[in-house]
């Protein structure tokens, strides 16, 4: 039995291999070759230099902007859901816009906050002027929480549906008030799930490239961005792999310290 067990797990090392630890190996590789194809250190300097910095400070910034927006919205959402009578239903029409390419969302965007677009017409419909909408903070972390609020929603969703209903009366009965109820029985049942939601969208939130060129116009510059003009443009594979080996320390960082750690009760 042990053997079968074992021949099994070859599709799964395969796949890892081939599609985790070989891209990570090569961009590692990578990194410690210049634009000329000599090997140097000189990227990993270059990664320290005061661009770079103020590149991955903003990258932090609005990743966790992203994540705090998504969490505000996501967190009393699944549990409203978790009161509904249709809650499946609910929940599939708020995950369904995520089954949507993201460039084609992300298009559709510009059409609603452009200068005649719809959010544009409905300012005009109740007096106001019009506004630059496209091409702002504002536009950039709207597009961005409406693309990454699913993932966020699912998983604390999941938290609150596994909590048993006999908790809160009993914190009812104790006589807690509904914020003390939420504060030190509901939250903290849900903290993986809140984990979860904030790996799921800080860790990709980190590295988006696409929205900042589209929504943004490039006046939001993140490590992502960075990593495509040395890729596709500049043609500096080295520098591209650097900002990317810093990425995936990040982000093996961040899931280390936002993973739960599950006790077995025997």
């Amino acid at each position: 039995m042990k053997n079968r067990v074992k021949w099994y797990t070859i599709p799964y090392y395969l796949w890892i291999a081939l599609f985790v630890i070989a891209p990570v190996a090569l961009i590692v590789y990578y990194s410690f070759f210049d634009i000329e194809g000599n090997f140097t250190l000189v990227n990993y300097q270059k990664f320290f230099a005061p661009v770079y910095i103020k590149m991955t400070l903003n990258s932090f910034w609005y990743a966790f902007l992203i994540t705090l927006f998504s969490l505000l919205i996501a967190y009393p959402t699944a549990y409203f859901l978790t009161k509904t009578k249709h809650k499946q239903l609910w929940l599939l029409l708020i995950i369904l816009p995520s089954w949507i390419n993201l460039l084609l969302k992300a298009y559709a965007f510009l059409g609603i906050f452009g200068t005649y677009g719809a959010a544009n017409e409905m300012m005009e419909f109740i007096g106001m002027n019009k506004q630059q909408i496209l091409f702002t903070d504002f536009s950039f972390l709207f597009v961005s929480v409406y693309i990454f609020i699913p993932f966020m929603i699912l998983p604390i969703f999941n938290s609150l549906e596994k909590m048993s209903g006999s908790l809160l009366d009993a914190s009812q009965d104790l006589g807690a008030s509904p914020w003390v109820t939420f504060k030190r029985v509901i939250f903290p049942l849900t903290i993986d799930g809140v984990k979860s939601g904030c790996q799921a969208v800080f860790i990709p939130a980190l590295s988006l490239f696409m929205i900042t060129r589209l929504i943004a116009g490039n006046r939001v510059i993140t490590l992502g961005t960075a990593i495509e003009q040395h890729f596709l443009i500049t043609q500096d594979w080295g520098m591209g792999s650097t900002i990317a080996v810093f990425l995936i320390i990040v982000m093996i960082l961040i899931m280390i310290l936002t993973g739960s750690k599950r006790r077995e009760h025997k």
